[in-house]
């Protein structure tokens, strides 16, 4: 088992995929931050037209 890990940790191939999986992550996590603060202000729109058209 140590030698598996050995070589894949030691592979050029296996640490760019590494790599690009911890890129992927990270963009990941920046959609949902970005999608959750569009959704808050969308919300908030349309929570706010709502009690606009209420009112009249």
């Amino acid at each position: 088992m140590r030698q598996k890990f050995r070589k894949i940790a030691s592979s050029k191939k296996a640490a760019t995929a590494i790599e690009y999986g911890l890129i992927a992550a990270l963009v990941a996590v920046a959609a949902m931050t970005a999608i959750q603060s569009v959704a808050s202000s969308t919300t908030t729109m349309w929570t706010k037209v709502q009690t606009e058209v209420t009112k009249k």
